[in-house]
């Protein structure tokens, strides 16, 4: 018996909620947030990739690790939050750890598998359980 015809487990609709929501939460809870509370800390700190200064480019990463991993979590204007949580993994992954997988300090591992999840939900959409209601 091939237990993944049994029931839910054959769902795409549910794996793409629980994507959404695991992605969704683990980058707001573990990053956005930590990023939000401690602005004027972390800003001392934040790279700046985009030359564009370090409070920006930190509250671009506050806004896509906050905003758009809400409206990720919901699935509401799920594509346009996983393509800008996908660049700023993008960015993270291939500028600031300069693409690499390696393990130890300056891994981009976490940057990599995020992006990989975020073009996922870029490609896929959010699914039926969401208020954009793909189908």
């Amino acid at each position: 018996m091939n237990f993944l015809k049994l029931g839910f487990l054959a769902n795409p609709e549910l794996g793409l909620l629980i994507l959404r929501a695991w992605l969704g939460l683990t980058m707001m809870i573990n990053h956005g947030l930590p990023k939000l509370t401690h602005f004027a800390e972390t800003a001392k700190e934040f790279p700046d990739p985009l030359h564009v200064g370090a409070n920006v480019s930190l509250g671009l990463a506050v806004f896509a690790e906050v905003v758009c991993s809400a409206l990720l979590v919901i699935g509401f204007f799920t594509r346009p939050a996983a393509l800008m949580l996908g660049t700023t993994m993008g960015v993270a992954f291939f500028v600031v750890h300069k693409g690499s997988l390696a393990l130890g300090p300056g891994s981009g591992e976490l940057a990599f598998m995020y992006l990989a999840g975020y073009l996922t939900l870029l490609f896929a959409g959010a699914g039926r359980f969401s208020f954009d209601g793909d189908d």
